[in-house]
């Protein structure tokens, strides 16, 4: 089976070519594109350099429109989302993958460690509480952008949302189609919002995308 790992990027020319190295290891993965999601730094060039095929949007649409991108270049039968700067860690997408090839799973989702410098766990809370309410099932990590999806996931899932609620969309919608889900504990670590003014803002656009989304899977209940 063919493995595409799909990772979006807006201005991650940091630490993006450490996380598609860390990828390339993976001898289970076949292809790995990058979508430059209207980045103004370097992204494009380091991803390519770095061995990754690039999508490129010269606007910056939102991680969900960067995925859609994704999924529209490749036909490979597992699909993995995988954000930007997970680094070196990144490597731990083979414990996503092993469910979904050995067929114990549809969707797999990575369960991070607990953040060091993390919030008050309200936007964590509402999207629980969201997922629970419109989708029926109870998740351990509803925010985890680290996933491995087969091809019965994929077509199972709708639009897939706008900006931080992409993750939440995509748990609603499979949940409602049936579709096997299991969360996997991975010892991945991104980009932390500590509690200050930057960490704020972030959970505060967190929180009103996610509500947005929530508000349209409640309409076509």
């Amino acid at each position: 089976m063919k493995v595409s790992v799909l990772i979006p990027a807006w201005n991650e020319a940091d630490r993006i070519d450490q996380t598609i190295l860390a990828v390339r290891t993976l001898p289970e993965v076949d292809e790995i594109i990058v979508i430059d999601d209207g980045s103004t730094d370097d992204t494009y060039r380091i991803a390519m350099e770095a061995g990754a095929r690039v999508v490129r949007h010269f606007t910056n649409y939102g991680k969900g429109a960067a995925l859609y991108s994704g999924i529209l270049t490749t036909e490979a039968e597992i699909v993995v989302f995988l954000d930007a700067d997970m680094g070196e860690t990144a490597v731990e997408v083979r414990k996503l993958l092993r469910p979904i090839i050995e067929d114990r799973c549809d969707m797999s989702i990575g369960q991070l460690p607990r953040p060091l410098r993390g919030g008050f766990g309200l936007v964590k809370g509402f999207a629980k509480r969201g997922i629970r309410r419109l989708g029926g099932i109870e998740v351990a990590a509803p925010l985890s952008g680290q996933r491995a999806c087969n091809r019965r996931a994929l077509d199972a899932i709708g639009s897939l949302g706008e900006g931080y609620g992409v993750e939440v969309a995509m748990t609603i919608d499979a949940a409602r189609k049936g579709i096997r889900l299991l969360e996997v504990e991975v010892d991945m670590k991104h980009r932390e919002y500590g509690r200050n003014l930057r960490g704020f803002w972030h959970r505060g656009k967190q929180m009103v995308q996610i509500a947005r989304v929530l508000y349209n899977r409640w309409q076509i209940r």
